[in-house]
């Protein structure tokens, strides 16, 4: 079985901003996930990526703001945009 793609998305923020959220239902979990999706959501500004949830293979769930990489607790699917979006709006607001 392929991976399955479960969500892709573009989102104008504003003028400078957008937000892409691609996620897939995987087969079996990445390797360093326990899961069964593959994901990527990332805020771009000015041409620069600021904000990123991802799980490439053998690092597992992690998101990245600015040039910090710190470990995600991935629960849903669900939670993941739920999170990035907070995120975004926290971002947002410095």
């Amino acid at each position: 079985m392929k991976a399955t793609l479960l969500l892709k998305e573009r989102h104008t923020v504003d003028r400078e901003a957008f937000a892409e959220l691609l996620v897939w239902k995987v087969p079996a979990p990445v390797r360093g996930s326990t899961h069964s999706f593959k994901y990527s959501l990332a805020f771009v500004v000015s041409g620069l990526c600021v904000l990123r949830y991802d799980n490439e293979q053998g690092k597992g769930d992690h998101r990245h703001v600015g040039k910090s990489e710190t470990p995600y607790e991935f629960s849903s699917p669900e939670q993941l945009i739920a999170d990035f979006w907070a995120d975004i709006d926290s971002w947002r607001s410095q």
